[in-house]
C-alpha cells in the first residue's frame, strides 16, 4: 500500500520551477532517503507533504488525503521535523512536550503516560526538568523528533535531522530512528550525509533541479551507479599492447594508461549498458600471454552513486 504518492506534483515561485512534475510514490512502512543538491526541492517537497505549502499544480496524496483539500485529515497521520527546533526555548522539557500535547488533544494521566513514554524512547528523561534553550543541539534535535510523537503519527518528514550536529550526537540520532523504523513508521529523510542514509533507509530517491532522477532501492541505485565502473590493472610488462587489446573489447568505454610511484597502470571505464563483468577482463589478456599483476573494482556507495547520477544542477 502506497503510503505516500505525489502525482505531476509541481510548485512554482513566480518563474522558478522548485518542483517540476514529480512523481513519487512510498510505501507504507518504508524508509526512504531523499537527496539531491541544494536547492533541488527537496524541503520545498516536505514541506507539501507536512501540509504548510500548496501545490501550484499536480497532487500528493498522504494515507489516501489529498494535500491542500483534506488537512485536517493529514496532520493528525504526520510528524515533521525540520532542521531546526524553532521557539519556545524558555520552557522545561517537560513542558514543551506537555503542551504539544494538550495541542493534540492529550489531557490529564494520557498525556503524563504520552510525554514519559517519548521521554524514554529518546532518552531524554533525565533532561526533563532542564531548559530547552539550555540543551545542546543533538538533544534539541531528539527533543524535535521526541514533539512529533506524542500523537504516534504513521509517517515522519524528516528535513536534514543531523545537520550540524557533532559525530556522538549523530550517531544518536541514527539509532532513534532505526528504532523508529523497527516501530513500523513510514520515515522520508532528507538529508547530505549519505553513507548514514545508506545504513537507515530501504530507499532512495534523487531529486535536481526540481525532477526525479531515481526512486527504487539502494541495492537498485547501487547496481545502475556500478554499471558504469572503472576497474584499475597492471600487467608485468607490455603496458600498451595490453591498453590496446583492451580497447578491442566491447563493453569497455574507455582505456588509460597512468604512470604511478608503483608503475603504470591501465584505468578502465566499462560501458554501463553492457555490463560487461570485470572477472572476464584479466582473462582477456592472459590468454593473450599477458601476466596481470593486479586488478581492482572501484567501491560503490551511496556517495559515489549520487555523485555519478546527478551534475549539482539546482532549480
Amino acid at each position: 500500500m502506497a503510503m505516500i504518492e505525489t502525482i505531476n506534483l509541481t510548485k512554482k515561485y513566480g518563474e522558478l520551477v522548485a518542483l517540476d512534475n514529480l512523481n513519487l510514490t512510498i510505501e507504507e512502512g518504508a524508509c526512504l532517503g531523499f537527496i539531491g543538491p541544494n536547492g533541488a526541492g527537496k524541503t520545498t517537497t516536505i514541506k507539501i507533504l507536512a501540509t504548510l505549502l500548496k501545490p501550484t499544480w499536480g497532487e500528493a496524496r498522504v494515507d489516501g488525503h489529498v494535500v491542500g483539500y483534506q488537512n485536517h485529515l493529514i496532520r493528525p497521520v504526520i510528524g515533521y521535523v525540520p532542521d531546526f527546533l524553532g521557539a519556545y526555548e524558555d520552557m522545561m522539557v517537560v513542558e514543551y512536550l506537555e503542551f504539544f500535547a494538550s495541542c493534540y488533544g492529550l489531557h490529564g494521566a494520557k498525556r503524563e503516560k504520552v510525554v514519559g513514554d517519548v521521554l524514554d524512547l529518546t532518552d531524554l528523561g533525565y533532561k526533563a526538568k532542564s531548559e530547552v534553550n539550555g540543551l545542546s543541539r543533538g538533544m534539541q534535535q531528539r527533543l524535535s523528533v521526541a514533539r512529533v510523537l506524542l500523537h504516534d503519527p504513521k509517517v515522519l518528514l524528516m528535513d536534514e535531522p543531523a545537520s550540524g550536529l557533532d559525530p556522538r550526537a549523530r550517531i544518536e540520532i541514527r539509532e532513534l530512528l532505526k528504532e523508529l523504523r523497527r516501530m513500523g513508521k513510514t520515515i522520508i529523510i532528507s538529508s547530505h550525509i549519505l553513507h548514514e542514509l545508506a545504513e537507515l533507509c530501504n530507499a532512495v530517491a534523487i531529486v535536481e533541479k526540481g525532477q526525479l532522477l531515481f526512486n527504487g532501492s539502494v541495492a537498485e541505485i547501487m547496481r545502475r551507479a556500478g554499471s558504469g565502473r572503472v576497474v584499475q590493472l597492471r600487467v608485468d610488462d607490455r603496458h600498451a599492447e595490453a591498453a590496446a587489446l583492451l580497447r578491442e573489447v566491447k563493453g569497455i568505454a574507455t582505456v588509460s594508461i597512468t604512470d604511478t610511484e608503483s608503475g603504470p597502470r591501465i584505468d578502465l571505464d566499462l560501458d554501463p549498458e553492457q555490463g560487461m563483468p570485470v572477472s572476464e577482463i584479466p582473462s582477456r589478456l592472459i590468454t593473450q600471454g599477458f601476466r596481470v599483476s593486479e586488478i581492482h573494482q572501484e567501491q560503490v556507495n551511496l556517495e559515489t552513486a549520487f555523485m555519478r547520477l546527478t551534475k549539482g544542477i539546482v532549480a
